[in-house]
């Protein structure tokens, strides 16, 4: 495999990154996977313009770039994008709020360019995962004792009663760019153990209904 280091909020990274990848596979690119994000605490009383610019230059816009600069050549393959996106795209939660606008503009970005992209027989979907075991939160700033609450709740705030694995993310990601998918363009598959399927009443015996979704900081 060819491995590129970059900063995907730098527009010249982003260059690098894509012609990497195009020459180091004999000028063909099949599949892209637009992965990098970053999430950020607090709702319209904290959230700073700061925090938004940061939180939407690296969940939006540098998806966006890659994209354009991948379609070129995703066109020539008739290959296929994979967005990740979250919950948090199709749900609302309090607290999370440039994240959560972040991921709605993934979902619609997603949608968007499968339509654009449909004619030239290029397939575009995105996943939505709930609450995944990753590194995500800490680097939001939550400690260990509250990143352990936090997975602890993943019990009565998703339908299967625990929190998700990065590798049963990466399934369905492979399963949307693989053939085995090849009518299914511009969806959002939720791989959140149900959560969006959950209504606020669903989880009151345990977690005080709706205050607990409030607290939510989904991947």
């Amino acid at each position: 495999p060819v491995l590129i280091a970059g900063d995907l909020t730098k527009d010249e990274d982003v260059r690098r990154v894509v012609q990497g990848a195009v020459d180091g596979n004999n000028g063909r690119l099949d599949i892209l996977v637009n992965n990098a994000g970053i999430i950020g605490l607090g709702g319209i009383q904290k959230a700073t313009l700061e925090q938004y610019d940061s939180i939407m230059n690296t969940n939006v816009r540098s998806m966006f770039y890659m994209t354009q600069l991948s379609v070129p050549y995703l066109v020539e393959s008739k290959g296929n994008i994979v967005n990740v996106s979250s919950i948090n795209g199709l749900r609302a939660f309090a607290g999370v709020l440039n994240y959560s606008i972040s991921k709605h503009a993934v979902d619609a970005f997603t949608r968007c360019v499968a339509l654009d992209l449909a004619d030239k027989r290029v397939r575009v979907n995105c996943v939505n995962p709930g609450v995944t075991h990753t590194a995500l939160h800490r680097r939001a700033g939550l400690s260990d004792k509250e990143y352990e609450a936090y997975l602890k709740r993943a019990r009565y705030t998703h339908a299967l009663g625990r929190y998700g694995e990065p590798e049963e993310v990466a399934d369905c990601i492979a399963f949307l760019a693989s053939d085995q998918a090849s009518f299914i363009t511009g969806a959002s598959i939720p791989v959140d153990g149900g959560r969006h399927a959950l209504c606020p009443s669903s989880l009151s015996r345990e977690e005080g209904g709706v205050s607990a979704m409030s607290q939510s900081v989904d991947s």
